[in-house]
């Protein structure tokens, strides 16, 4: 395999599915793995060069998969590692790279690892997970909060002491202090290295080692943001400097990158929700010892202006040294894109093409959750039929990750195609008036315009691969420069309901790349943008 296969994941687009919410094959009203094997062709049409794939080990299901109880099994609600062989196979013969979801900063408590770990303070697995005693009058050995909102620290009868959870009370967070653990963790990667997996998406990455001596996390200063959590969450009260994000991380994913270099052109793709995202994102993705790539949380935010994102860009290129980002504007954590930016006024569907056309400039890889190429806004999802345990504590400021976790609208017929059965969560009624089958039937369609600019992207190796330099803040534009082996294209995104003029430097003399499908004029010294419109230019002569 030379270099440039090896490095395909370098500007690549990686689609993400949500198993429980693509397709059902069975009529048991959740998607499984045969349903995605079934559908991987709208994937490979739609341009991206990767699949990745949420969790679908065995699980309780406490959060829908990434509380595990085995590692290297299907759960049989997905089907079994029959189904998953044949998913690869498949997704291989269509050129697309499959990348899975491993969760390896905690498991689920039916796991049989903390099942013997919670028997005892004496058996042979007694300090796999993080156990602690009580303070003097009972009380939890520190202050850590759970992302899920309360105490990280869960009380155990049997052993007498907490353990600790930095998500829900049924996710015991691993001891990677513990070197066996850590051998546990990289056999079950090998496992599926084994099986031909193109790499893994590693959940909550920065969480896997905790600060041995347990001390108090501060105050969060009133000038930082936590990312991740919703201002309602005292999670987001914290400075998270010892509960998360150790030196000690860095030398087990240097052992993790080790191992995967066995497997040529194997990936990882790490989640780093930290209070200093960028100088994190550098530390985990820098040189060739640690991730590959990871994404952070600034695009995951309700924040959408230009003078917002001019920011971001800013702080990236300060901050984030040769950091290689995998950026993203949505997942199963968010709400949905075109509604989480409302703000930006216009129809969800301008709102959408504007959007993948900014991801789409954006310097490094770029992931893509389902839906996204069909405009869907957040669904509504009454309390009644809520399923997300995060939701349903936080409930009514915060609603939870159903919203956009909603199954998949393929066709106009009943539950949109997803599924015969009930389906797990409601398909939302505009879902379906914007289903794949209506789109692909409309040669102006939002996912037809995605197929086009994906492949558009793909012809301009400086948007896969060019340096980045950002150009003059503006109330309206977001503008930059991409730069690579002397070709040099402006980008500019009218983020605004209004039209919007942005001046350029006098000498600059720009040629339109008009196939990108937008509209936007280029007069004396300045790009005259329609609202939520982008511009895409060719600096042909200048400085």
């Amino acid at each position: 395999m030379d270099k440039q296969q090896q490095e395909w994941w370098r500007g690549a687009v990686i689609y993400q599915v949500y198993p429980r919410s693509f397709q059902d094959s069975n009529g048991d009203g959740i998607g499984d793995l045969p349903g995605i094997t079934a559908r991987l062709e709208h994937i490979a049409r739609l341009g991206a060069e990767a699949v990745w794939i949420s969790p679908f080990f065995k699980s309780p299901m406490a959060d829908f998969g990434y509380d595990v109880s085995d590692y290297c099994d299907v759960d049989p609600m997905f089907g079994c590692l029959a189904d998953f062989d044949a998913l690869l196979a498949r997704a291989h013969e269509l050129g697309l790279k499959v990348l899975i979801d491993l969760v390896l900063s905690h498991t689920s408590d039916q796991h049989p690892w903390f099942q013997e770990s919670r028997a005892s303070r004496d058996n042979a697995r007694a300090n796999w997970y993080v156990w602690a005693d009580a303070k003097a009058d009972g009380t939890p050995p520190n202050n850590w909060l759970s992302v899920f909102g309360g105490s990280s620290w869960q009380w155990d009868t049997r052993r007498e002491q907490y353990y600790l959870h930095n998500f829900l009370a049924s996710q015991p967070d691993l001891n990677f202090h513990n070197p066996q653990v850590q051998e546990a963790l990289l056999d079950v990667a090998r496992f599926w290295l084994d099986r031909g997996v193109d790499g893994f998406r590693l959940d909550a990455i920065n969480f896997g080692t905790h600060d041995a001596q347990l001390r108090d996390n501060p105050p969060l200063p009133t000038e930082m943001e936590c990312p991740g959590a919703p201002r309602s969450n005292p999670y987001t009260h914290q400075r998270h400097l010892y509960d998360k994000t150790q030196p000690e991380n860095l030398l087990f994913l240097a052992r993790l990158r080790k191992l995967i270099d066995q497997y040529p052109g194997a990936v990882t793709v790490g989640e780093i929700g930290d209070d200093l995202q960028y100088p994190t994102l550098a530390a985990y993705t820098r040189g060739n010892e640690h991730l590959h790539m990871a994404y952070v949380f600034t695009l995951l935010t309700e924040e959408c202006r230009a003078p917002y994102l001019h920011r971001v860009m800013a702080e990236f290129l300060d901050e984030a040294g040769d950091a290689y980002a995998c950026w993203s504007l949505g997942n199963h954590d968010v709400p949905r894109i075109v509604s989480r930016w409302e703000q930006l006024g216009g129809s969800a569907e301008l709102r959408g093409r504007l959007l993948l056309a900014f991801l789409l400039s954006l310097p490094g890889a770029v992931c893509m959750y389902q839906g996204e190429e069909l405009a869907l806004p957040e669904a509504e999802v009454p309390y009644e039929l809520l399923q997300d345990p995060y939701g349903k504590v936080m409930w009514p400021e915060y609603k939870g990750r159903d919203g956009c976790r909603t199954p998949m609208a393929w066709d106009a017929s009943a539950n949109g195609g997803f599924s015969d059965g009930m389906p797990w969560l409601p398909v939302a009624a505009e879902h379906i008036e914007r289903a794949v089958a209506g789109q692909e039937a409309q040669v102006d369609s939002t996912l037809a315009f995605y197929c086009h600019l994906i492949e558009w992207r793909r012809a301009y190796p400086v948007l896969r691969h060019g340096n980045l330099h950002l150009l003059p803040a503006h109330e309206q534009v977001l503008a930059f420069e991409r730069e690579h082996d002397g070709e040099r294209v402006l980008c500019a995104f009218n983020l605004s309901d209004r039209p919007a003029r942005y001046e350029l430097p006098l000498r600059w003399q720009l040629e339109h790349l008009n196939e990108a499908g937008f509209q936007a004029e280029t007069v004396l010294g300045a790009i005259e943008l329609p609202p939520l419109q982008a511009g895409f230019a060719r600096i042909v002569e200048g400085v």
